[in-house]
């Protein structure tokens, strides 16, 4: 049976392999037109980032290890998912200022289509009462790099299986491992996310996580879409208000526009499976994102409505609760705590729809969600939700 694995990085067996070919050639089996690339990038702010190029016949995507297993770009035909961000990367962590007193130096290193936000904490930044900082913005887990890194090939199925092993540890704190499972098969236009994350300590552990799902131009554009099923909406603060006439809609690029956020308790069929769909002004290309409700109960929508030089973008961001900050979260009960070895596991597929037939599909499938179940859009932020609402 053609199937064949590779360690790439290995910390502990001072194992580490900088540059990686691999094709039908070298596996066997009827599955044909796949390759992956597995390379170091040098100059700039890129200078020591590993990735891993992934091509399965139809659908292209870059997973970074350096950057805690986030997807930088991806491709499917002529449609290209992902965003242009002001800053050039993927970012060595290492020129990430995390700790700036700000509390935002985690967007010296945002550009990915896909990163992760968490995972002690995913949301507003936090200070200390003498104004010292307490959390980041969204987190470390997104500049931690991958301390194990694996391939695995299937010949016979087709299915390429990327895996990272990533940890978030400190003495005297959180000490989380997240092991990563980025899949696609051979000819499909779609690529899924399986973590498992898990407390390493002796002592309990708080855990949030939140999926940062980025789209940009082409497919952003004035007149593209969201198509969401839910049981309820709310406008995240006063600027999201003024946009929520256009909550589903996208607008031109704005210069000096604020950002929106909407916060959405999404609807689901009976195995909590959902899914959310963005797509073009015409419907004739989109990209899905498909997710447990169980496993990630909330859903954000972020639109960044600047120009495309400093980065108009929208997200579309499932996550185990609201990115406020880690405080108001807990009173809301909205932040996991592991026990000593205890785990969760997290699954989101995001699915290219490069034609207008497939985005008619996609759209059909999130709308028999809402079948039979009434929506409710607040007029105003909801205080359960919301902090300072």
């Amino acid at each position: 049976m053609p199937k064949k694995s590779w360690t790439l990085t290995d910390v502990e067996q001072d194992l580490y392999v900088e540059c990686f070919t691999v094709s039908p050639a070298d596996v066997g089996g009827p599955a044909t037109g796949y390759r992956i690339v597995k390379r170091r990038l040098y100059g700039g702010l890129r200078d020591g980032v590993d990735v891993v190029e992934v091509d399965n016949g139809l659908v292209r995507f870059v997973v970074v290890p350096t950057r805690g297993m986030g997807i930088w770009r991806a491709k499917v035909a002529d449609l290209s998912l992902g965003w242009q961000s002001p800053v050039k990367g993927p970012v060595h962590p290492a020129f990430v200022r995390l700790n700036e007193a700000s509390g935002l130096g985690w967007l010296d290193g945002f550009d990915e289509l896909v990163c992760r936000c968490g995972l002690e904490s995913n949301g507003a930044p936090e200070f200390h009462e003498d104004g010292r900082l307490r959390y980041n913005l969204h987190g470390k887990i997104a500049n931690c790099p991958a301390h194990k890194l694996d391939l695995t090939i299937d010949g016979d199925t087709g299915l390429i299986a990327v895996v990272g092993v990533v940890d978030e540890a400190r003495l005297f704190g959180n000490k989380l491992r997240m092991s990563s499972t980025i899949t696609t098969r051979v000819g499909q236009p779609s690529f899924t996310i399986t973590d498992v994350v898990t407390n390493i300590s002796a002592e309990p552990s708080e855990l949030q996580l939140l999926y940062h799902i980025n789209i940009g131009v082409p497919l952003l554009e004035p007149g593209a879409k969201l198509v969401a099923a839910f049981h309820k909406m709310a406008p995240h603060n006063d600027v999201a208000v003024g946009n929520l006439p256009e909550w589903d809609t996208y607008g031109p690029e704005t210069p000096g526009a604020p950002e929106a956020c909407f916060f959405y308790d999404l609807a689901t069929d009976a195995d909590g499976q959902t899914q959310v769909l963005l797509h073009n002004a015409s419907a004739s290309r989109g990209v899905s994102v498909s997710f447990n409700k169980r496993q990630l109960p909330y859903f954000i929508q972020w639109k960044n409505r600047q120009a495309v030089i400093d980065g108009y973008v929208t997200g579309l961001e499932p996550a185990t609760n609201f990115p406020n900050n880690k405080s108001f979260e807990k009173t809301k009960g909205r932040v996991i705590v592991l026990p000593p070895a205890g785990s969760r596991t997290f699954q989101v597929t995001l699915h290219a729809h490069p034609t207008p037939e497939a985005v008619a599909a996609a759209k059909a499938e999130v709308e028999k969600l809402q079948q039979n179940i009434p929506r409710e859009i607040l007029a105003k932020p909801n205080p359960d939700w919301s902090r300072g609402a």
